[in-house]
C-alpha cells in the first residue's frame, strides 16, 4: 500500500477502523469489479479518501455497503465494504494517477524499466489504465482529462524549474488534479454547494502529497541523482514544513465550510491523521506503542534505547547499578538467570503445565517454512496482517503497519 494518510489502528478506535477498512476494501473490490484482478495493485490509502468524502456528505444510504467474501488481508473473514459511486470514482482516479506514475518511472528508466521490453510492457499497462479510468469516470460524470492534463504539464514544469523557482509552481498540477477529484464528490453526494470548499481542501491536499513525497525521497534522490522538487528549486526543509503546516490549516478551514451528514471519519483522516503524516515525514513524532511492539515497528529489535535508559543510566530494568532485578550473582540478579528462574538454588518455574510460559509451537523446517512464507507473501499476509513467523511461528506485526501513535491534537470536534 502507498499514500500519505496511513492511519494507526490504535488511534482510530473500533468505529473508525471498521469504516476505514470498509472504504479500503471497497476501493480494492471496485478496481477488481470494473477493471480486473491486476488493477487491484493500485489500491492506495489516499484514493479511499474520495469514497470517504462521498459517504460523509451523503450519509448512510441503501446499498452503500455490501458483504465481501473472505480475504487473506482480513484473516479470511467476511466484511461489510463500501459499495457505490464513491468507491468507483476512487478507483477511476487511482487508475489514472497510477498510470501516470508508471509512465514517469518509464521516462526515468527506474530499475527494470530501464530495459526496453519491460518499458514497452509498462507503457501498454499505463495506456490500458488510462482508458479504463476514463470509462469509469465518464460513467460517473467525471472527466479524467483534467488528471491526464495535470500529469502532462508536470513534466514540462519540472524541466523548467531551477534554483529560485517557487516550489508551489511545481506542485500546482497535483493540486489541480486533487481539487477536481475532491470537488466531484459533492456532485455524487447531491450537495453541489460543497464543491468549492472541497476543491480548496483538495488543492491543499495535493500540495501536501507532493511536498511530503519530496521530503521523504530527498536523500534517496540525491544518492541516485534523481530529480527532486526541493533540491531543484533550492527550497529548504524549514520552508517546506511551513508550507505543509499552512496546507494543514487550509484543509481544516475548508472542511469547516463543508456540509456533512457525518464528518467523523473524514475529519479524523484529513485533520488528525494528516497532521501525523506531516510529523512523520519531518521526523517530529514518535509512536506511543513502540515500547511494546516488536519487529517492524519503531523501538523494535535494533532500535536504540530511549535517552536516560540502559546500563548505568538509572534504568531499573536494564542491569545498571541499583537494579534489584538485573545485576546479581551469575548476571541474573537475586532471582537467578532470568524471569523464570534457573539461578543457584532456584528451580525453573516455567514450562508446560507448571503455571509458567505456555508451550511453544515447534519451529518449522527450512522447506516447510519456505513454502509457508511463499504462500503468506503471495496472499499479502506478511505485509498487511498480524501473522505467525513462517519459521519461528511467533506472532509478528505486519510489515506495512507503521504505527505512529502520538497523542491526538487538541480538538473540540468530538471525533476521538
Amino acid at each position: 500500500m502507498f499514500g500519505i494518510v496511513r492511519p494507526c489502528a490504535h488511534r482510530l478506535g473500533e468505529r473508525f477502523k471498521a469504516e476505514w477498512t470498509a472504504h479500503l476494501c471497497g476501493l480494492c473490490l471496485a478496481l477488481r469489479g470494473d477493471h480486473g484482478q491486476f488493477a487491484r495493485i493500485v489500491t492506495n490509502y489516499d484514493g479511499l479518501l474520495i469514497s470517504v468524502l462521498t459517504e460523509a456528505q451523503s450519509g448512510p444510504v441503501a446499498g452503500a455497503r455490501r458483504t465481501a467474501g473472505p480475504c487473506p488481508l482480513r484473516g479470511m473473514r467476511t466484511a461489510a465494504v463500501a459499495d457505490g459511486e464513491g468507491a468507483r470514482l476512487a478507483a477511476a482516479v487511482s487508475l489514472v494517477l497510477a498510470s501516470a506514475k508508471v509512465r514517469d518511472h518509464v521516462a526515468d528508466g527506474d530499475g527494470l524499466l530501464a530495459r526496453a521490453p519491460m518499458a514497452a510492457a509498462a507503457r501498454r499497462v499505463a495506456r490500458r489504465w488510462d482508458r479504463a479510468g476514463a470509462r469509469t469516470g465518464a460513467s460517473l460524470g467525471f472527466d479524467t482529462a483534467v488528471l491526464v492534463d495535470a500529469v502532462d504539464r508536470q513534466t514540462g514544469i519540472e524541466t523548467l524549474a531551477g534554483p529560485g523557482t517557487p516550489v508551489l509552481a511545481v506542485t500546482e498540477p497535483t493540486e489541480t488534479a486533487t481539487a477536481a477529484a475532491f470537488a466531484h464528490t459533492a456532485r455524487l453526494a447531491g450537495r453541489p454547494g460543497n464543491a468549492a470548499p472541497l476543491a480548496e481542501a483538495g488543492r491543499y491536499f495535493g500540495r501536501l502529497a507532493h511536498l511530503l513525497d519530496a521530503v521523504e525521497d530527498q536523500a534517496e534522490d540525491a544518492v541516485n541523482g534523481a530529480w527532486n522538487p526541493l533540491t531543484a528549486t533550492g527550497t529548504p526543509l524549514a520552508e517546506a514544513r511551513r508550507l505543509c503546516d499552512d496546507a494543514l490549516h487550509g484543509i481544516r478551514l475548508a472542511l469547516d465550510e463543508v456540509e456533512f451528514a457525518d464528518a467523523g471519519l473524514a475529519h479524523r483522516l484529513l485533520v488528525h491523521e494528516l497532521r501525523s503524516s506531516v510529523d512523520r515525514a519531518f521526523g517530529t513524532s514518535s509512536c506511543g506503542h513502540t515500547a511494546v511492539n516488536s519487529a517492524g515497528r519503531g523501538g523494535g529489535f535494533g532500535a536504540p534505547p530511549p535517552q536516560g535508559f540502559g546500563p548505568g543510566q538509572g534504568n531499573p530494568y536494564g542491569g545498571g547499578p541499583g537494579n534489584p532485578y538485573g545485576g546479581g550473582p551469575q548476571g541474573g540478579g537475586p532471582y537467578g538467570g532470568g524471569p523464570y528462574g534457573g539461578g543457584p538454588g532456584i528451580p525453573p518455574t516455567g514450562g508446560p503445565g507448571r503455571g509458567g510460559q505456555p508451550p511453544q509451537k515447534p519451529r518449522r523446517g527450512l522447506l516447510a517454512g519456505c513454502a509457508v512464507a511463499t504462500w503468506m507473501f503471495c496472499t499479502c499476509q506478511l505485509c498487511c496482517t498480524e501473522h505467525e513467523g513462517p519459521w519461528s511461528r511467533k506472532k509478528r506485526d505486519p510489515w506495512c503497519d507503521s504505527c505512529d501513535c502520538c497523542d491526538c491534537c487538541n480538538c473540540d470536534c468530538g471525533c476521538s
